[in-house]
């Protein structure tokens, strides 16, 4: 018998339009550095950089909010990159010596970054050699001749190829052959091994037709293309490295294995040079390991810049990553914290001038980009308007602040200028210019909160397309730990030689993991912040313009209330500074509150118009008066059988007794309900008739759907007690004529608490509430059915709207609630939305998503949806992230379903673990350790690239109308669905229409020139991710092996079907 119930006819038409113009899903921007750099680029004429990474992701950065992206097919390296100057042309070398070529293009009214071309060599192993046919089985170097036109592709078996790079063809007939060259070379030079691979290739500045040509054996050789015939060979015996040919051509300096570089006279004779000029050895004696790159850089007072990576002498410091920067008798080692990729410098490349004049310094790391100001004496470094680190210590949390108030937003910058030397926002001094920003001014400014694993808290400005840092908080000098110690015999064991300068803010190691943050909560009104970490620790901060030596008062508050049989296994708390302690001007630390035992504070939460702070542990939760400075509630919620909360996060002790008992208990229960539901067994047969009921039933009809059993929860599952949600309202609890100040919160076995506080009243006009001390009473508790934990509660005033912020009614900055209507309270736990009346707490309307839809809630916040065709509506929603990586979105009060779409991959549990959702529809997920994807739900509201890149194509240049593919928002090579342009689009046809809100209008075509380019899109890509993982989302991560087997063979068939559109 089949259980369906018809509803209704049909889906309101009127609905779904309106649906259309609230809701639009939208990958926008990737905030923060590259993940895994592997290329660096640089445009002297248009100031643009690409930085190409090891899963072929392309990435063009131009001023403060131009960016362009791609993504090769394959997921291979890119090895090198190369712009043709002015042409917005990016030629790229992958590992398996293919080569691509990139364009800027005008397309629908928009630009972006498509690849034009591809060459794949033909592949000959074996034969890639003098006494062979050749071959180009490996290409080790590439160097663009002729503006851009020709190509010299080096291979590693010592050929020289030309290639035609408009069309990517090879030139028949202009290969140039080891033979070739051997010809020039003395015979005692040239018997014994071969010349090895080409290392590096050299064009002349002045005179196109001269290549210098440097081979792994050590030759180098001037090669004339236009005589074929070598001017120049110079007799090496190192093993070459790097090559650099000086502005003039009269000298060129070579680097080798040794350590060492040496500087060669190129002036005018026949006979092979044997011996440099100059050879040293920088950092010698000693064996030092190879100069791997080396720049010759003269200036106009007649003395030369010498940059060069490498070379640290192999014994003391073979593990250093150093750029050393020589100029006359100064040398500085610049030393990193990661693995040098590359390193440019922006000079004048006219070839009128005599100078090089270098002016900056720009050096690509595995971890971040440094860039150095060569103009400015002792070389300082150049603050990034963007490409920061966002993983300088690892990430462990976020929160997101919507509408900034300019007082407070102007404070912060401040503050954080003067934690630089040089202010972030000085554009004269970042090299990095080209292109211009055509979005407008943002109409609301937001905050993005990074808490790190060394105790330190980032302020973001994510208003717009570049994710600049305005200001870091550090809580670590509050606490006594071991760095200091270490850090002063580190300086006293440093010599003078060579001489260190450390560069860079990359630091992945913590003093303390003790120290790390795991909850921020920021008042934009008060400038008051709390930020909590994973021993227990939890800070009342509040922003001073002037810096300040004070003491920071202490307090402790004990969770467990004495209950008998908990023994704390895990971490100490940290030890706190005593007497007044010196604090810089921005956030300064006011009150320090200690939870007992010091476990790792799960939730926090702040209201400054009552100067209370809630925050809750895996043992319970508590509430302080940060005014009177003392706590008013604890309360434990600890099962009785919970005794892993007690082991703590850094405890590496499981009782293998308790786990072993868990799981006999969890056999014999489904057991016990597989008896219980016998009439189960033909659940096949069932879901097979559903199917065909489905089929035989008219496609309008709208039918209740078949709902899953979900099994209810054990009491006494491990971290019951843990603390999920806190929050507070002025809302009805005691009764539906008095309403008052309330704390709920929300555990993870499915609990909800409502206590009614008794807080002071501010008399009329006055910020400070009077000093009397605050109470707190139980007035609710509710248990969920099924024990789901609560991920989040909220109030709803008479209308079904959210209640506002603190002093957000009381300053008329918001709408003040409907107090005359009775409120409801959404509770969100994993398994399904209930929304209860007040006071009387009695269920109203639900929506179970893991039984209808099969997942599980993750991260849950209401927003709100502005429509795009009338300025004045807008919806409050329900958004909702699930296990899966889905985003549905709900109506509120009602819980309708309104959309839903996939947005993370299901397998990547910490971008999950690490989203985070605005006010006004949009979301934060990382997607690698340093980088963060943007997207939007709102159709409106979008904050997505809008630039223009002023570009000079060749007058003899054809431009290729047979493009491969439109490159921007393909699949990410994370699996996340992008959105893939129609193969119909590709002749000039409209692609898929994206909604521009007010804030980013789309320009005019009329005010665009033809070579005017607008940016509209950004290509996604994930490798590793990080985030806090819990236990529940590694356990959805195993599922079932058919259900994997099942996406595998659906991702199969996609990457099918893809290629056969492709082929077509």
């Amino acid at each position: 018998m089949m259980k369906f119930r018809f509803r209704r006819q049909g889906a309101d038409p009127q609905r779904e339009k309106l649906k259309q113009e609230l809701f639009a899903f939208n990958k926008t921007v990737e905030h923060g550095f590259p993940n895994q750099p592997s290329a660096l680029a640089f445009d002297p004429e248009l100031r643009i950089m690409a930085i190409g990474t090891r899963s072929g992701a392309v990435k063009i950065y131009g001023a403060p909010g131009v960016e362009f992206t791609g993504l090769h097919r394959d997921t291979a390296t890119v090895t090198q990159m190369h712009f043709l100057p002015g042409q917005g042309r990016l030629l790229t070398l992958l590992d398996d010596s293919s080569l691509h070529l990139w364009e800027i293009v005008h397309h629908n009214g928009c630009a972006h970054l498509e690849e034009a071309l591809s060459f794949q060599p033909p592949s000959r192993p074996g034969f890639d050699c003098a006494s062979g046919p050749l071959s180009l089985a490996r290409v080790t170097v590439v160097l663009l001749l002729a503006a851009g036109d020709l190509a010299a592709l080096g291979t590693e078996g010592g050929s020289v190829f030309f290639l035609d790079v408009p069309t990517l063809t090879l030139l028949e007939g202009q290969t140039l052959a080891p033979d070739d060259v051997l010809r020039s070379v003395p015979d005692d030079y040239r018997c014994g091994k071969a010349l090895g691979p080409v290392e590096s290739l050299q064009g002349h500045l002045r005179d196109p037709t001269k290549i210098l040509i440097g081979y792994s054996r050590g030759l180098l050789v001037i090669w004339n293309r236009a005589a074929q015939c070598a001017d120049r060979v110079f007799l090496g015996n190192q093993q070459l490295e790097s090559l650099c040919w000086e502005r003039s051509g009269n000298t060129l300096v070579s680097s080798h294995s040794d350590g060492s570089y040496a500087v060669w006279s190129a002036g005018a004779g026949g006979s092979p040079v044997t011996q440099p000029t100059v050879a040293t050895t920088p950092y010698g004696p000693f064996p030092c390991k190879a100069i791997n790159k080396i720049l010759w850089r003269n200036c106009a007072s007649g003395d030369h810049f010498i940059i060069f990576s490498g070379g640290m002498p192999r014994a003391s410091y073979g593990d250093r990553h150093c750029v050393s920067v020589l100029r006359a008798e100064t040398l500085v080692t610049l030393d990193f914290t990661s693995r040098i990729i590359d390193f440019f410098t922006v000079h004048s490349t006219r070839p009128e001038d005599e100078f090089d004049e270098p002016q900056a310094l720009a050096v690509l790391l595995e971890e971040e980009l440094v860039v150095l100001d060569l103009q400015t004496p002792g070389w300082p470094a150049v603050p990034a308007p963007y490409l920061a680190p966002l993983h300088s210590s690892a990430i462990t949390c976020s929160a997101h602040v919507a509408n900034v108030p300019a007082k407070l937003w102007a404070r912060i910058v401040s503050a954080g200028e003067q934690q630089s030397p040089q202010p972030a926002s000085s554009a004269s001094s970042w090299p990095i210019t080209g292109g211009r920003n055509l979005a407008q001014e943002p109409s609301q400014r937001g905050l993005l909160l990074t808490g790190h694993e060394d105790g330190t808290v980032r302020f973001w400005d994510a208003s717009g397309v570049a994710l600049r840092p305005l200001y870091k908080l550090s809580t670590a000098g509050l606490f006594q730990t071991d760095c200091e110690h270490a850090d002063s015999l580190a300086q006293a064991a440093e010599d003078d030689w060579p001489p260190f300068r450390k560069v860079g803010c990359f630091d992945p190691y913590s003093d303390d993991p003790r120290l790390g943050v795991q909850k921020v909560a920021l008042c934009k009104y008060t400038a008051q912040m709390v930020v909590a970490g994973t021993a227990g620790q939890v800070l009342v901060l509040e922003l001073s313009d002037v810096p300040s030596e004070q003491a920071v008062s202490v307090a402790s508050v004990d969770l467990l209330q004495d209950r008998e049989g908990f023994t704390w296994k895990g971490h100490e708390r940290l030890s706190p500074r005593t007497g007044p302690l010196p604090w810089p001007a921005g956030f300064q630390p006011r009150v320090l509150v200690q939870c007992l035992p010091p476990a790792a504070v799960t939730a926090v939460t702040l209201h400054a118009e009552w100067s209370l702070v809630a925050f809750g542990t895996s043992h319970g939760f508590g509430l302080f008066d940060y005014q009177r400075k003392s706590p008013v509630l604890a309360r434990c919620t600890l099962h009785p059988n919970d005794s892993l909360a007690m082991e703590g996060p850094l405890s590496r002790v499981k009782s293998l007794k308790k786990s072993l008992r868990q799981s006999f208990r969890r056999i014999r229960k489904s057991r016990v309900s597989g008896k219980k539901r016998a009439a189960n067994a033909n659940s096949k047969l069932q879901e097979a008739n559903a199917q065909l009921a489905e089929q035989a039933c008219p496609h309008d009809v709208e039918m209740t759907p078949v709902q899953r059993r979900i099994e209810p929860r054990s009491a006494d599952d491990s971290l019951s007690g843990v603390v999920r949600c806190l929050y507070f309202a002025d809302t009805f609890l005691r009764d539906a004529a008095h309403h008052g100040p309330t704390m709920w919160a929300g555990t993870n076995s499915g609990s909800v608490f409502a206590y009614a506080l008794e807080v002071p009243a501010a008399a009329a006009g006055g910020e400070k509430r009077p000093e009397r001390a605050v109470e707190a009473v139980l007035g609710k508790e509710v248990q969920l059915m099924h024990r789901a934990p609560v991920v989040a509660i909220a109030v709803l005033d008479g209308r079904g709207r959210p209640l506002p912020e603190p002093y957000e009614a009381s300053r008329d900055l918001a709408q003040a609630p409907d107090m005359q209507g009775g409120h409801a309270v959404l509770i969100a736990s994993e398994e399904q939305f209930k929304v209860f009346t007040l006071p009387k707490v009695s269920a109203k309307t639900k929506f179970k998503l893991t039984a209808h839809e099969g997942c599980r809630v993750r991260k849950v916040a209401l927003a709100t949806f502005a429509s795009v065709a009338c300025e004045d509506y807008a919806e409050t929603c329900l958004a909702c992230l699930t296990n899966l990586g889905d985003v549905h979105v709900f109506s509120v009060p009602g819980l309708r379903p309104q959309v839903h779409y996939s947005c993370i991959r299901k397998e990547d549990i910490s971008g999950i673990a690490s989203c985070v959702f605005t006010r006004h529809g949009q979301g934060f997920y990382l997607i690698s350790p340093s980088e963060f994807e943007r997207f939007s739900l709102s159709a409106r509201n979008i904050t997505e690239p809008l630039c223009s890149l002023d570009i000079s194509w060749p007058r003899d240049t054809t431009r290729t109308s047979h493009r491969l593919r439109e490159s921007p928002k393909l699949s990410q090579a994370n699996g996340t669905p992008g959105v893939v342009l129609a193969p119909g689009s590709r002749d000039g046809s409209p692609g898929p229409a994206r909604s521009k809100g007010a804030d980013t209008p789309e320009p005019p075509e009329a005010t665009l020139s033809p070579m005017s380019i607008d940016s509209a899109t950004s290509a996604d890509t994930t490798l590793d991710t990080t985030g806090d993982v819990t236990v529940e989302d590694v356990k959805d991560f195993l599922g079932s092996s058919e259900e994997s087997e099942k996406n595998l063979r659906n991702l199969a068939e996609d990457e099918a079907r893809a290629c056969a559109i492709l082929i077509k």
